[in-house]
């Protein structure tokens, strides 16, 4: 039986106070051995990121498989408003599926995915934002450079700007970044052959950015993910699921997959350590403000563009006299081309 009229009936809804969202996929299955900081290296990651945001960006968490404990805090973290959207999947149903939760209804322009043990810097979300203002074409940026990811689906740039100086060979601006990155993924070190020279690209109004981007925190154009698959990955982590669902898209919408030149996350990894925490707490609250996205360009799909690319281009600079060529021509040394060619 039904007695009366729904309030809500008819009702138009509220227009957005946000333009980004931040997607955090999580999987905590307890907190012991691999995942003992896990849950606290979490909250470090929520926390930065409303400390160090200036946009009154939205926060979604994926609880993908996560213990009834891990759940309770969750819901606890929801409650305080830290939390804007929280799913909770008793069965883990694999990373790229459970961001597809939350991806596939998304309103706002911008969309950062990231992993749940990234520290945000201050400046993080204000420099990609002028990542995206200064390339049009960007559809993908990362607040972390990472080496040697000059020719990681970047064709498009490469062809761009093959007879511009505008791409060239810079300075690493933070090497040290670049080491605890390196650090997080079990490396012990990194040899000054990785963080000494990077491929970039300079803008109109002299903005440089990073060719490439990171998967473990990167920040999209909405329309990009309008040609992701429209079925579910079929891996719970790894196989091609990141590179159909996040890498690819973006290059059929003719985006540039670019980075900060300068690092404003860490990668933490499991393990929780001290300069962690003092960088947590030294962040500073940034001012929030209203970003008119309207302002940046609209990617679409052009065939003819993606077949240049990627099917043509793409295999031409394989051969590596073409790349000994390419890489003198952007400025690299004879002394440094061996290193860059493997």
């Amino acid at each position: 039986m039904r007695k009366g009229e729904n309030l809500l009936k008819n009702k138009a809804l509220n227009d957005k106070n946000s333009n980004h969202r931040v997607i955090i996929p999580l999987y905590i299955p307890n907190e012991e051995g691999y995942y003992k900081d896990a849950f606290t290296i979490f909250k470090y990651s929520l926390y930065s990121i409303h400390k160090t945001s200036f946009s009154n960006l939205k926060v979604s968490v994926v609880s993908n498989g996560s213990n009834t404990e891990i759940n309770k805090k969750l819901f606890g973290l929801y409650e305080d408003n830290l939390i804007d959207e929280l799913i909770i999947e008793k069965e883990n149903i694999g990373k790229i599926n459970s961001i597809l939760k939350v991806l596939r209804t998304v309103e706002e322009r911008l969309i950062t995915i990231t992993d749940a043990d990234v520290l945000f810097d201050n400046g993080w979300e204000k420099e990609v934002w002028k990542i995206f203002k200064a390339f049009p074409r960007a559809g993908a940026v990362s607040p972390v450079p990472v080496f040697r990811t000059h020719f990681s689906l970047t064709g498009n740039i490469w062809f761009d700007y093959l007879f511009s100086s505008k791409l060239k060979f810079r300075s690493v601006k933070d090497p040290e970044g670049m080491t605890l990155f390196a650090k997080s993924i079990g490396w012990q070190w990194l040899d000054i052959q990785y963080k000494d020279l990077i491929a970039t690209l300079k803008s109109k109004n002299n903005t440089i950015a990073v060719l490439g981007s990171s998967h473990f925190v990167c920040t999209y154009k909405r329309e990009v993910f309008s040609v992701i698959p429209k079925t579910n990955s079929a891996y719970k982590l790894g196989g091609d699921s990141e590179f159909l669902y996040t890498d690819l898209p973006v290059i059929k919408m003719g985006g540039y997959r670019l980075a900060t030149y300068g690092n404003y996350a860490y990668h933490l990894g499991n393990v929780l350590e001290d300069w962690m925490t003092h960088k947590k707490n030294n962040l500073i609250t940034e001012t929030k403000e209203n970003k008119n996205t309207n302002q940046l360009k609209v990617l679409e799909y052009s065939l003819l563009y993606y077949f240049l690319t990627e099917k043509v281009f793409k295999k031409i600079i394989k051969f590596p006299f073409f790349r000994r060529y390419l890489f003198k021509m952007k400025g690299l040394q004879k002394e440094k081309l061996n290193n860059f060619m493997s």
